[in-house]
């Protein structure tokens, strides 16, 4: 276990953040390096890090925030504190470590040297609480098993590799994972998926507003990944861009423009979304996830092209302006930290 090493990153997730330091300290044991690296947080949570006897990093607020630049921090930290660290597990504040995980990532690193990242899924904690939970829940367990092209926020990678392509991107706002793992297979690594859940999720997402800001980062993630990897053979998010431009920008103007000239024929075009929502719901209800769950990523699936063609507008209004690229919020609200939380399951 002194191969290995944690980079945990947050801001102000209050009691998610303790649930999830809590879930490391009960698996890990003594001595095993553990990084947290902070973003400007209010809510104590640098204060119950180190009261865990976690190496705290205070991110430099004073350069644009990006989770891609609190993992470099928090991978810099250890490689400086323990460069014997062969593996290194990174995860997000806002989650809880499944017990075994850990163990089960590090071992299968280690069967497969040809592995340069591993992954699992994960799950979310309250999917019954909202709608938007509920799509979190479907959207985090899509995807194969054994070799895929990407993983998420919750991964286990060789430091010698991350290091090799020069870690995550401090740029990239939202899908920076998606992004290191186009540089990591580039490089000749392979990523794996095991078939077990590896930590719990809370989004804690229940308006409306909440999942339209998660969408239209979605779309600006598109939009500055494919400007990255878009040229073959990789073609990075192509057609997830010309998919959001048509269907989130150029169809809805059409058909609303048109409306009078065409004595509103044209807004037969918008029944496209309904449609398309359907058509996810049977293919989602196919593959297995109940009727609610289907629904739910049915109706994201079908209407979120919208917001995201607003992020995609957002990324190259930047990039035009010259304006730095900076992370789109989505989350509500936290729960201050009161340190009196004990480690729990699922």
């Amino acid at each position: 276990m002194s191969r290995i090493g944690v980079v945990t990153i947050g801001r102000n997730e209050g009691e998610r953040l303790v649930r999830c330091l809590n879930s490391l300290k009960g698996q890990l044991p003594e001595g095993v390096a553990i990084v947290y690296v902070d973003s400007g947080s209010t809510d104590g949570s640098c204060e119950a890090a180190r009261n865990r006897g976690v190496d705290v990093v205070d991110l430099d607020m004073s350069l644009p925030f990006t989770a891609a630049r609190a993992r470099n921090a928090g991978f810099e930290r250890l490689q400086a504190l323990h460069p014997e660290v062969e593996y290194v597990h990174f995860f997000d504040g806002d989650c809880e470590v499944v017990a075994g995980w850990i163990e089960a990532a590090t071992e299968a690193l280690d069967a497969n040297p040809e592995a340069v990242a591993i992954c699992g899924w994960r799950r979310e904690r309250y999917p019954e609480r909202s709608l938007y939970n509920q799509i979190c829940d479907v959207e985090w367990r899509m995807g194969g098993v054994g070799e895929t092209g990407s993983f998420g926020g919750d991964v286990a990678i060789r430091a010698a590799a991350l290091a090799a392509v020069g870690g995550y991107d401090n740029n990239v706002i939202a899908a920076e994972d998606d992004e290191l793992s186009v540089r990591l297979r580039e490089a000749g690594g392979k990523i794996l998926r095991l078939d077990r859940d590896s930590t719990v999720h809370d989004a804690d997402m229940h308006r409306l507003s909440q999942w339209w800001q998660r969408a239209k980062r979605c779309g600006y993630a598109y939009a500055q990944v494919s400007q990255m990897h878009g040229a073959g053979p990789e073609r990075k998010f192509v057609k997830e861009i010309r998919r959001t431009w048509l269907w989130g920008a150029i169809i809805p103007f059409a058909a609303l423009a048109f409306a009078l000239p065409t004595h509103a024929l044209s807004l037969i075009l918008l029944a496209r979304y309904p449609l398309s929502a359907l058509q996810v719901i049977k293919k989602t209800r196919q593959q297995g996830y109940s009727w609610s769950e289907s629904v739910a990523w049915g109706l994201s699936c079908g209407f979120s092209a919208i917001p995201g063609a607003f992020g995609v507008a957002k990324y190259f209004l930047d990039r035009w302006g010259n304006k730095q690229h900076e992370i789109i919020e989505y989350k509500g609200p936290r729960t201050p930290v009161t340190n009196t939380i004990q480690p729990s399951g699922r």
